[in-house]
């Protein structure tokens, strides 16, 4: 995953998880891994690009347009428009109508979760592998999201717009933990695995500071309180939006200095007090 060569036509992310493998009577659970690919572009291009990039995956012109599990090992690969492209990663069917992403659907049970994020400058070593296997296995439904960075980020500067986190970093990551029983001790316990699992991915991540992506927020950073000041909103904005926090803080202060539009994690005005 350390790879920035490949084209910019081409998007992989992997998803990690926990899987349950079944042998005769016995079961066991594993840490399984999903690569979910984009290409802009015909099949008959995307073939050669993964045979020379990505060998491992072995994909051939007759596994487009089906699902075949071959050795334990599911492949499936569809020519299709883009906004088809958009309803495959949102888990919908191919054949459904992209007026289908509008729909708001309801949940039949409960479900909480707990998420937090980083960036990656440089690729995990195989010590980080296994230590995030060790803790997957601990847990009962775990999740990491790989979103690949590079290609078309590199072309703008992190001063360009409020987004910063470009040349440099390899990939962003989404860390998840979800339950259904929200009683204290179960939560607790949940939340505690993700916050060592944050800890234990620190010397692999970027740093310096610690980085994150705005969309996946973590008011484990910090929130705004009765003390909402610019001092106490660095702590996690330059997270969020590294030196580009001062620059929003200044504008803050212009559009909306009495903070009207506020959120726990919102952008205070500027202020130079500590």
């Amino acid at each position: 995953m350390g790879k920035d060569s490949t084209s910019k036509d081409l998007l992989v992310r992997v998803i990690i998880q926990n899987a349950v493998s079944s042998a005769g009577n016995d079961t066991k659970k594993h840490v399984e891994f999903s690569f979910q690919a984009q290409y802009v572009g015909p099949v008959d291009k995307l073939i050669p690009l993964l045979k020379k990039y990505f060998p491992e995956f072995n994909l051939e012109r007759k596994d487009c347009f089906q699902k075949i599990t071959t050795a334990g090992v599911e492949k499936e690969c569809h020519e299709v428009s883009w906004i088809q492209s958009i309803l495959y990663f949102y888990f919908r069917k191919l054949t459904d109508a992209p007026e289908t992403l509008l729909e708001k659907s309801i949940p039949t049970k409960k479900s909480y979760d707990k998420g937090t994020s980083d960036f990656v400058k440089t690729p995990i070593p195989e010590s980080g592998w296994e230590m995030i296997e060790r803790l997957f296995l601990e847990e009962e439904s775990p999740q990491i999201i790989f979103e690949p960075m590079g290609a078309k980020f590199n072309e703008v500067s992190e001063s360009e717009i409020p987004f910063p986190h470009r040349k440099g970093n390899l990939y962003n990551i989404q860390y998840l933990n979800y339950w259904s029983d929200n009683s204290e001790s179960i939560s607790s316990q949940k939340i505690g695995w993700m916050s060592k699992l944050y800890k234990e991915m620190e010397p692999y991540v970027a740093n310096s500071p610690r980085t994150a992506y705005l969309n996946y927020r973590d008011l484990d950073f910090g929130t705004n309180s009765e003390d909402y000041s610019y001092s106490k909103a660095k702590i996690w904005g330059e997270k969020y939006f590294s030196g580009n926090f001062e620059r929003l803080a200044k504008v803050k202060s212009k559009v909306d200095p009495k903070s009207f539009f506020r959120n726990e994690q919102s952008i205070p005005p500027y202020s130079t007090n500590i």
